[in-house]
């Protein structure tokens, strides 16, 4: 008797997902089969429920891009071995079980729970690979982090302050702050009540790096205030839209325009995404990482989950329990 296990499948992008059951197979040559225990949700999730990301599938889709599990099953030539615990970079992950390229998973430390390891890759490892392999971030640098305590902003202090740097965190309003204060920054700025970004990240004494995931107003704001020889990382635009660069100042300042999407480098350079991800596990051992879990639904309240990050009221990751 072959083996089918439950997974959720967006039908429609009109409002909320509607999901239906499906079943699923044993794994092919290559692929695993993974007991999903959690998964996280992302601004591209959101994304892909109106059709608007650069990677959307087409429909019916499994929602979901990372999340965290067991081994259940592996084809030919795959070395985990069932049981192994797994996070997992892939479409798909808001189901009970699903399939995967074995080479999107990666075994977990045993100290990690399936809730942080949920949200681990994607958020830690874009903050991880933009400021250290793209913007060359060094210690005693200035780094301004726009978004600070949404899911990769409040990574990005973290990680900023993990290299050495100082560390300032632009969001909105005091709770926010808090979190990302808590998570290393040094200096906060409240955007809700800050009538001029850019004169205020000066009066701190300027940036030499800006980890925009924001876009619109506030990113052309913190360009503003780079130093020169600066660099500026395009993480993405939860704003709404790209901010308007001056590439002039760009030039007279002789400043670098970072484009970075983490998922490109699985096709780009697979190799150095896998050492990246040691690198970020390696820090998590050495307990200078602590995912923050802003909220934890069950799946069945995945809706809930889009409404709290298209309402921009979450903080670090919001994680479905599975």
């Amino acid at each position: 008797m072959k083996t089918t296990w439950k997974m959720m499948q967006i039908k429609e992008m009109s409002g909320s997902p509607v999901a239906s059951c499906l079943s699923l197979a044993a794994p092919g040559p290559g692929e695993v089969l993974v007991g999903l225990r959690a998964a996280a949700l992302n601004f591209a999730d959101l994304l892909m429920t109106k059709g608007q990301y650069q990677e959307t599938p087409p429909l019916p889709f499994i929602p979901g891009l990372e999340g965290a599990g067991e081994v259940l099953a592996a084809g030919a030539g795959v070395a985990l071995a069932p049981g192994t615990r797994v996070v997992v970079q892939g479409q798909g992950t808001m189901a009970e079980a699903n399939l995967f390229p074995a080479e999107s998973c990666h075994p977990i430390p045993d100290a990690m729970g399936y809730d942080e390891a949920a949200g681990f890759l994607i958020a830690y490892g874009t903050s991880h690979f933009a400021l250290t392999l793209r913007a060359g971030l060094r210690k005693g640098e200035t780094l301004a982090v726009l978004g600070a305590a949404g899911g990769v902003g409040l990574t990005a202090v973290e990680i900023g302050a993990a290299l050495g740097a100082r560390v300032i965190a632009v969001a909105r309003g005091a709770d926010k702050l808090a979190v990302a204060r808590a998570a290393g920054a040094s200096d906060c700025i409240d955007s809700e009540t800050c009538p001029d970004l850019r004169a205020a990240l000066r009066d701190l004494g300027g940036v030499d790096v800006v980890y925009d995931p924001v876009g619109d107003a506030p990113g052309e704001a913190a360009f503003g205030a780079l130093h020169p020889g600066g660099r500026f990382l395009v993480i993405g635009f939860a704003g709404g839209k790209p901010p308007a660069l001056p590439l002039n100042h760009a030039l007279v300042k002789n400043i670098a325009i970072h484009g970075f999407y983490w998922g490109g480098y699985r096709k780009l350079d697979p190799a150095l995404l896998r050492q990246d991800i040691a690198a970020l596990f390696a820090l998590y051992e050495q307990g200078r990482l602590r995912p923050h879990v802003g909220a934890t639904l069950p799946l069945e309240r995945l809706a809930e989950g889009y409404e709290l990050l298209a309402s921009r009221r979450s903080t670090g990751k919001v994680i479905v329990s599975i």
